[in-house]
């Protein structure tokens, strides 16, 4: 393997020689796969599932109102809007339009996506809203009035950067962002944490923190629950380990930090601290979600309430508090379990949230802990669309609104199996597709196997309509990189030892034909970011075992990512390609030199990115897709200019992009159709 790298020139984003380079692919991945009757089709009913009125508007709530962000057909770029409670439970509900994007975008002339926005409580008339320029993860904000609904004229305002912002009050917020040389990580994000006055200059806000050069970033915020005011600062040293610091009112004395294991998560609700371990602590395993009351853990007690133990089969999925209960979430072989509990004088009581099926997923997508015990969650399957509920911590719950069925799934059935790696260990996934198919047929397998993602049940519309509508088998592997069992199946996968995720993943495509559910020829695999990385592993590992592969926003050069934008901040999840120790694994793992022209052939690969993705460089899309073709495999290449790390801004280019890729998956799959 030479160090050379003959097309390190196509990692220039905007260069005219790569962007030219990027142009002629893209015009030969067009001509190839749009052209049919097959495409078309699929285009639109992929736009007509993205648009569909009766999907769910997903709310957050922000005082008196239900907030959210929606696109459709007559909004491509979006619209903020709000409604109440009452009407939101209505068919049709009324909507005020609190900022409109495609309107915004067409008088400003800049391409603005929806980057978010913080609201200032408890009033809820101020927000800072995130916007940016086509969907890169940089982002400007602009202090935004909610009376009004206009921008405020000499508000808060921050130039484009990877900002991290939030209020404190109404004349001051907690920054940080590009001040220049020195102030962002290598990474890209912010290492000072700054106090900033409402009617003072940026550059003069105060320094309240700064981290060191080799961290991956540092944020601050307030706390603004009555009663319980105060303000913290959080230090990432890398992607899996961080510190929380107390600051402290009197003005000499310093951050005071919670003393918890740098792997450990902290969150701080009113009286109590919870602490979820990624390591043993206080004979504890590793899993664990423990409370604390904040005051005794900082005087020195360590006595713990223990919310959730995990087990071999159970892990963790997270927890929300409302005012005065926590709604705990786990999953059981990958399927939830959800519970509300409730602390007492005698400990902590808990009781089951009903309404979950096997093989769903359900989650808590909104709540509002300083005003009360209200809450929202949702549940889903493979072929169960999304439910919304809403309910108070202790009293009813009710059902707010249903996802429509946008695919038919009469004769469909979702199973679960278990392949066995190259090391013995039992791998999950999930089989949709007909319940009594008469042998091997098309099957896209989808995998991510990393940075504790867990890869669950859920409704694609989109899957739906073009993939297993039309006949064809959809699998999700569980593989070790995510967090389906807990923080050892993420550390399984860790480092030296990633290509535990890629034999879990071959273990699952060896699994799916032994049960004569498909065919290597009639098998397609889809994965993206470090997805995509796991298929250029696929590709260059086992490409006797797949009929066709897709990558979106994919990493493939492991040995300079560390180099290439956000790359830096992974160096904990994959190693550093400057120390030697972690090198020679790198180079092993390195889809992009691991391409060569002996043994089985290579399956068709699909590369799939975007010139505004600022997280994963476009480059590693880029230089695969040439030395692939330098080598005489088969590739398709197609670049988005916009569109960010997802590929895509609004309803049209996902709809696009979806055709795309399931044109090439069904051409290759099904030749004779």
């Amino acid at each position: 393997m030479s160090d050379e790298d003959p097309y390190l020139w196509l990692e220039d984003v905007s260069g005219e020689e790569a962007l030219a380079w990027v142009r002629e692919r893209n015009a030969e991945t067009v001509a190839a796969l749009t052209g049919s009757p097959r495409f078309k089709v699929l285009e639109r009913e992929v736009r007509e599932v993205l648009d569909d009125d009766g999907r769910i508007p997903w709310v957050a709530r922000r005082g008196p109102h239900l907030y959210d962000f929606w696109q459709d057909a007559d909004h491509v770029r979006g619209v903020w809007r709000r409604t109440t409670l009452e009407e939101y439970r209505t068919e049709r509900p009324a909507w005020e339009v609190v900022l409109d994007l495609d309107a915004l975008a067409e008088a400003e002339g800049e391409k603005w996506a929806w980057a978010g926005a913080a609201v200032l409580a408890p009033e809820f008339r101020h927000a800072l809203v995130m916007l940016s320029r086509d969907g890169a993860d940089a982002c400007v904000v602009r202090e935004f009035e909610l009376e009004t609904l206009e921008f405020v004229e000499d508000g808060f305002a921050v130039a484009e950067a990877k900002t991290r912002v939030g209020w404190i009050d109404r004349d001051r917020i907690w920054i940080g962002t590009d001040f220049g040389e020195g102030s962002m990580s290598g990474s890209g994000y912010p290492l000072q944490v700054r106090r900033w006055r409402r009617g003072t200059p940026l550059a003069e806000a105060e320094k309240v923190y700064e981290g060191r050069p080799s961290d991956m970033t540092a944020s601050g915020w307030h706390d603004d629950t009555p009663g319980f005011e105060r303000d913290f600062v959080h230090r990432q040293i890398d992607f899996w380990k961080q510190e929380l610091f107390l600051l402290s009112e009197d003005e000499g004395s310093g951050p005071l930090k919670i003393d918890v294991p740098d792997d450990a998560s902290a969150h701080v609700h009113r009286d109590w601290l919870t602490v979820t371990t990624k390591s043993p602590w206080l004979g504890h395993p590793e899993g664990t979600l423990l409370a604390f009351g904040f005051e005794a853990f900082l005087a020195g007690d360590r006595e713990a309430e223990v919310l959730f133990t995990p087990d071999e089969r159970t892990a963790l999925a997270g927890y929300s508090w409302t005012r005065s209960h926590l709604i705990l979430s786990t999953r059981a072989d990958v399927s939830s379990r959800m519970e509300l509990l409730t602390p007492g004088p005698d400990g902590w009581r808990r009781v089951p949230l009903p309404g979950v099926p096997p093989l769903s997923t359900a989650s808590v997508t909104c709540t509002d802990p300083d005003a009360g015990d209200e809450y929202f969650h949702h549940v889903t399957g493979f072929l169960q669309p999304s439910t919304l509920y809403r309910g108070t911590a202790g009293g009813d719950s009710e059902s707010l609104k249903q996802e429509p069925g946008l695919f038919d799934t009469e004769g469909l059935a979702v199973r679960q199996y278990f392949a066995t790696s190259a090391d013995g260990t039992r791998v999950p996934y999930f089989v949709v597709g007909r319940e009594d198919s008469p042998g091997p047929g098309p099957t896209l397998l989808y995998g991510y196997g990393g940075f504790e993602i867990s890869m669950v049940p859920g409704y694609s519309a989109v899957t739906g309509r073009a993939w297993l509508a039309r006949g064809g088998t959809y699998v999700v592997a569980g593989i070790r990189g995510g967090h389906e069992y807990g923080p050892a199946w993420h550390k399984a996968a860790l480092g030296a030892n990633r290509v535990r995720a890629y034999e879990d993943f071959a273990a699952v495509a060896r699994d799916l034909v032994a049960r004569d559910i498909t065919t290597p020829a009639q098998l397609g695999i889809e994965g993206g970011s470090n997805g995509g990385l796991l298929m250029g592993a696929m590709l260059t590992r086992d490409p006797e075992l797949f009929g066709a592969v897709v990558a979106h926003v994919p990493l493939l050069d492991m040995l300079r990512f560390h180099k290439l934008l956000a790359g830096a901040s992974w160096i904990a999840e994959y190693g550093d390609p400057d120390d030697p120790a972690d090198r020679t694994h790198l180079a092993r793992i390195s889809p992009y030199h691991q391409v060569r022209t002996d043994g089985p052939p290579y399956p068709p690969l699909l590369l799939l990115t975007s010139t505004r993705d600022d997280r994963v460089h476009p480059g590693h899309a880029r230089k695969m897709a040439a030395r692939l073709r330098e080598h005489g495999h088969p590739v398709f290449f197609h670049e988005h200019l916009g569109g960010g790390h997802s590929g895509a801004t609004d309803h049209g280019q996902t709809a696009f992009n979806e055709a795309l890729v399931h044109t090439f998956l069904w051409e290759r799959l099904t030749p004779q159709r």
